[in-house]
């Protein structure tokens, strides 16, 4: 879902134009001389520690509805983004909290419904009552070995972060040694859709998808036997899917190809070799498969997801094509 345009000039009132400027087309008006700049929103979030765990809300309206998150708002424009956590993790969960220290910052451009910027406080309770307020239809306290999957990426990100640096291990596995990677790569399962559909809305070329269009990506993951995806999981309590990748397998009457579309990573994981074992997985599945090529789209590529590839033994090639539309 993308935000409503500005059509009307906010200073004057005159119909909006577009223009360029600082390289990209804008609304502007052509009266007054006004430029509309859309920047991304400033939100908190908050990891509220009480009891062991970490404090949720189980959300009371779309989009989510009825799903757990960290209890979360946006930044009033007479506040600092402290005070913002304070007052929503107040009004959300009814705990008077105090900041611990900054957790991490994260953006998602993504949406929804629009770009922003999440601030997220690692936070502990100081008074209050633990009950659902505001927005949110319920509180609970959950233990690090019960957290649900949380829907929005950013969230999940940063609950990944916090268990792996503050959860007390709820899992007989042993510690990973440096040998073994924090994270295994599997085939997908029918489970993984959300977060798989998730991490496609962080690749720029995706944001500008319509929801019938999203309809039917769903309705492709589910049903077209000719795609595989291989995603990235942690080994961490619960689980979280971090990265994805899928191929597009053709047979013609004389070899088979596949073609690499869609690939992503968290960026919280990025630069960790999450890449380069989902490429692995492809890689030997089309050996597996006895294709005679490897594609992969460099159209929804930036430059360096096109230097990993040329890293990774992909040789530039012409072909000829014709859009269809």
């Amino acid at each position: 879902m993308s935000a409503p345009q500005l059509r009307y000039c906010p200073i004057c009132g005159h119909d909006l134009t577009t223009r360029e400027d600082g390289g990209r087309r804008r609304p502007a008006c052509p009266a007054c001389g006004y430029v509309h700049y859309t920047n991304p929103v400033p939100g908190v979030g908050m990891l509220i520690e009480l009891d062991g765990g970490i404090v949720l809300i189980q959300r009371g309206h779309a989009p989510h509805l009825g799903e757990w998150t960290l209890p979360s708002g946006f930044v009033e424009a007479d506040e600092s983004a402290e005070e913002a956590a304070i007052r929503e993790a107040e009004e959300e969960t009814g705990l008077v909290t105090e900041i611990i220290e900054l957790m991490g910052i994260n953006s998602f451009p993504e949406g929804p419904p629009v770009s922003g910027i999440m601030i997220f406080y690692r936070m502990r309770p100081t008074g209050g009552k633990l009950c659902a307020g505001d927005d949110a239809a319920a509180v609970r306290v959950f233990q690090p070995d019960e957290i649900p999957l949380l829907p929005f990426r950013t969230h999940r990100e940063i609950m990944s972060e916090w268990l792996l640096r503050f959860a007390i291990a709820t899992t007989s596995e042993p510690e990973s040694s440096g040998s073994q990677p924090s994270f295994i790569i599997r085939p997908v399962e029918p489970t993984d859709e959300q977060e798989v559909l998730a991490l496609m809305a962080t690749i720029p070329a995706n944001r500008g998808l319509t929801d019938e269009q999203w309809h039917d990506v769903s309705v492709r993951f589910r049903e077209m036997p000719t795609i595989e995806i291989y995603v990235a999981q942690t080994r961490q309590t619960p689980p979280m899917v971090i990265g994805f990748i899928s191929m597009s397998v053709v047979r013609g009457l004389t070899e088979g190809r596949a073609l690499i579309n869609d690939v992503a990573v968290l960026p919280t994981y990025q630069r960790q070799g999450v890449g380069a074992a989902l490429l692995g997985a492809v890689m030997r599945r089309a050996n597996q498969l006895n294709l005679g090529l490897l594609m992969v789209n460099l159209e929804r590529a930036n430059d360096g997801v096109r230097a990993f590839y040329s890293a990774s033994g992909f040789a530039e090639a012409s072909i000829m094509r014709l859009r269809l539309r």
